[in-house]
């Protein structure tokens, strides 16, 4: 019997039982799955890094802690977890990143905006470039930036990505390195940010960065509030330097009520809903590395501490 411990905040456990229980029986695992198992019984964790289980030290018996989100810098600096740590990966949350990356890319590409404020009875026609004539960059070449970059390139926009390792993407200029960033940061018409958090892209878009971009660039920021230096952009937005940014994730969330962002004409505030983590298409991942860990096999998106993620 595996004694898998899910810690997530409590709201949390009801969408996520019979999941994991359908994907643990799918997979011909015997588990004993619950909220509450003695540290020395645990074989696996499951967990949100905002969960109850914070001081993983009591759970040296456990051969995973398995987290729920994709991000995991909020997790991953704990000096008590000594044990394996999965990051997330699952179809789901890979399809949802996708679809908002390329809606919101397209939205600004379109200038959906302009049109819809133009509904006044005058007849305006705004053409848009075609998406070949349009350069984008996607800054992070992880399993969620590669994916958007391949569609975005599958739309016909012209693609650059950057990545801190050297890529390779069907259709899609991949560079790496400090003279690689500038380069696809002076062709970023849309710039999308899908970095992880860590201590070489904390503040990495500031005034600097920003002002490689092109006149009147977009910003689509679906990956870590930390990446922009906020005053920054708010100062690059007021000269016209980036004409608009759509904001999925900030330094604080819930996004404080008093922050320039809300109000700001030229910000789009969305909730971090670019993607969640569903339990229909992450349980079986949760599955696949628990069978994985218990076999002593290779654990499926293992962090890598020295590197954050």
């Amino acid at each position: 019997m595996i004694r898998v411990l899910f810690s997530a905040a409590e709201a949390a456990w009801p969408e996520w039982k019979e999941p994991l229980r359908s994907s643990f029986a799918a997979r011909g695992l015997e588990v004993d799955l619950g909220r509450h198992h003695h540290p020395d019984k645990v074989d696996v964790i499951v967990c949100a890094p905002n969960g109850p289980v914070q001081d993983f030290a009591p759970y040296q018996g456990a051969r995973l802690v398995q987290s729920l989100w994709a991000g995991v810098e909020g997790i991953v600096g704990n000096t008590t977890l000594t044990q394996p740590l999965a990051r997330m990966v699952d179809p789901g949350l890979t399809e949802g990143m996708v679809e908002y990356v390329a809606g919101h890319a397209l939205r600004h590409h379109l200038g959906m905006d302009a049109v819809l404020k133009a509904q006044d009875g005058h007849w305006d026609p705004l053409v848009p470039p075609l998406a070949r004539d349009r350069g984008v960059t996607v800054l992070g070449l992880g399993a969620l930036g590669s994916a958007c970059a391949a569609q975005l390139a599958a739309l016909g926009f012209r693609v650059s990505g950057w990545s801190a390792s050297p890529k390779e993407i069907a259709g899609v200029t991949c560079l790496a390195g400090a003279d690689g960033l500038t380069r696809v940061l002076r062709g970023a018409e849309i710039l999308v940010l899908l970095l992880p958090l860590t201590a070489e892209t904390d503040g990495l878009i500031d005034a600097a960065a920003l002002g490689h971009l092109p006149g009147g660039a977009v910003i689509v920021n679906p990956g870590r509030g930390g990446l922009i230096v906020d005053a920054d952009l708010l100062a690059a937005l007021e000269t016209g330097a980036v004409h608009h940014a759509t904001l999925d994730t900030f330094r604080v969330e819930p996004l404080p009520a008093e922050h320039p962002f809300w109000a700001h004409p030229g910000v789009t505030v969305t909730p971090h809903i670019a993607s969640a983590t569903r339990p229909e298409t992450a349980a079986p991942v949760v599955a696949e590395n628990t069978a994985r860990a218990m076999a002593g096999e290779p654990i499926l998106h293992l962090v890598d501490r020295a590197r954050g993620y």
